[in-house]
């Protein structure tokens, strides 16, 4: 009898779909209350995920799912920031 694995999923804050931990980006709050994009999905702190989309970004950012999911208020700096991250 073989065993499957589960795979690990998460809730996107923008689209609010449930997806593949792989297929998302985590986006961290670190404990010295910085926002930035964590690629290696490894870094302490609290996360949040969203998909690999613009779309999903700027409908987080936009209704504030984000700052919700992080307990911190988002400056549009850090959006700007995270935007660029995301289309590299």
């Amino acid at each position: 009898m073989v065993v499957q694995k589960k795979t690990p999923q998460r809730l996107c804050v923008g689209c609010q779909q449930l997806k593949n931990k792989k297929e998302l980006l985590r986006i961290v709050r670190t404990p010295d209350d910085q926002v930035v994009l964590d690629i290696t999905g490894k870094k302490s702190g609290r996360g949040a995920y969203v998909c690999a989309s613009e779309q999903c970004l700027a409908k987080a950012f936009k209704e504030k799912r984000l700052e919700r999911a992080l307990k911190r208020a988002i400056e549009p700096q850090v959006y700007e920031q995270l935007h660029a991250g995301i289309i590299q």
